[in-house]
């Protein structure tokens, strides 16, 4: 393979979640300006055609849905269509998960203020956010989280969070973290070495069973179970680094308060951020014989994970320590699927795509059993992780989600 081949999956990879068809003559788009009691701003698009009576609405912690490709077939269909972009838009490095819910309830409030019917879509990282949400927006009075993931208070019982009357999950993950927590490459031995590595964990050298594509990779059980293992142990010390380093802005902050110390002030202000090398590495990527289906060969990335594990390219890969123990650790972050399920009472739709290069089928199996509804409706549809291709995934996948929404 020549230097010049492209070994991105897709052409544009900006563009994979905006629609692929125009909405149907007569559709309305109403920009809004979506502000929050803890002073940020998220935004909404309301589409609509006028006369209905129940919105959907679309939303992913950080990546922009304003043109999400369900909106032309479910406007088409009489549902109005609410995207919302967070605050963290195209940048999750201080994304805070416990705070962006503030975000949704923005949009919802909204929502509910204009139809009598609201329903929540979680696409991707979607899903989980809007898990997280129900989990606190159901809760009893005065017992949502009260302080974030760091231990630093942020008391959600402060905060209205309207509820919504449908949950749709459309390939949807557990979580970022449980998605990372599978994805970071374990062999890494010194955090702030990008190329450091312990061999007996390499995933892409050929001694613990690693092929270069065409031919199939066959990873050992052994080495799977160790490197699962270690992938853990690395979560954990990155969890460890992020918790000394929030802790030192703490002390720092009651130092400040206590003597006025310009020093101290501009420690409890620095973020001194984690970068996290390497987090395109899960075994599924590449042993297709792992977690079977009918995805292709490579990650959500593309073809050849065991070169863009090395690039710039990935999830998580800078972060705040706040961000991280909140988003992307599969060890302390709340919105997890796992965690949050058990709240999420509403009747609710599981759209998975047979051939999805994120979310794999033991992903289905846990979200569809840590939810708390008594009425869950499964479909799966030919298609990867973003519909493609066309005809079958996104098509297929509006048609299932139109005909449960009408029943």
């Amino acid at each position: 393979m020549s230097a010049q081949t492209r070994i991105g999956r897709y052409a544009n990879p900006f563009l994979v979640a905006e629609w692929h068809r125009e909405p149907p003559a007569g559709t309305r788009c109403e920009p809004l300006r979506l502000e929050t009691p803890d002073r940020a701003v998220a935004h909404g698009w309301l589409y609509s055609r006028g006369g209905e009576d129940s919105v959907v609405c679309l939303m992913h912690p950080r990546a922009n849905f304003s043109r999400h490709y369900l909106v032309p077939g479910l406007v088409g269909a009489g549902f109005a269509v609410l995207c919302i972009n967070s605050r963290w838009l195209n940048n999750d490095a201080t994304l805070i998960h416990e705070q962006v819910l503030l975000d949704v309830a923005a949009g919802l409030a909204v929502a509910r203020a204009r139809y009598d019917r609201v329903v929540l879509c979680g696409n991707s990282g979607g899903g989980s956010l809007f898990s997280f949400y129900l989990s606190q927006a159901l809760a009893p009075a005065g017992e949502r989280l009260r302080e974030l993931a760091t231990g630093d208070a942020f008391d959600l019982n402060a905060f209205e969070l309207p509820a919504a009357d449908a949950m749709v999950y459309l390939a949807a993950h557990p979580g970022e973290g449980h998605y990372l927590l599978h994805a970071i490459d374990p062999s890494v031995t010194d955090d702030a070495d990008p190329v450091s590595c312990d061999p007996a964990l390499d995933l892409y050298d050929p001694r613990n069973g690693f092929v270069e594509p065409p031919q199939p990779t066959r990873y050992a059980t052994a080495f799977v179970s160790a490197y699962r293992a270690a992938q853990r142990a690395r979560i954990a010390r990155l969890d460890a680094e992020a918790r000394r380093r929030t802790a030192v802005r703490r002390a720092a902050r009651a130092r400040w308060q206590a003597t006025g110390s310009v020093e101290a002030r501009r420690r409890s202000i620095a973020t001194d951020f984690l970068f996290v090398y390497r987090t395109d590495a899960d075994p599924r990527f590449v042993d297709l014989s792992l977690d079977p289906s009918r995805r292709d060969y490579g990650s959500l990335w593309g073809v050849r994970p065991d070169w863009i594990n090395y690039g710039a390219v990935g999830f998580g890969r800078v972060a705040s320590p706040e961000a991280w123990l909140s988003t992307w650790s599969g060890l302390s972050s709340r919105a997890e699927i796992a965690h949050t399920g058990a709240q999420m009472t509403l009747p609710a739709l599981l759209v998975s795509y047979d051939g999805d290069n994120c979310i794999f089928p033991s992903d289905n199996e846990l979200v569809a059993g840590s939810l708390g509804t008594r009425d869950l409706t499964r479909v799966e549809i030919p298609g990867d992780h973003y519909g493609f291709p066309v005809a079958t995934g996104r098509e297929g996948a509006t048609a299932a989600i139109v005909g449960w929404l009408r029943r």
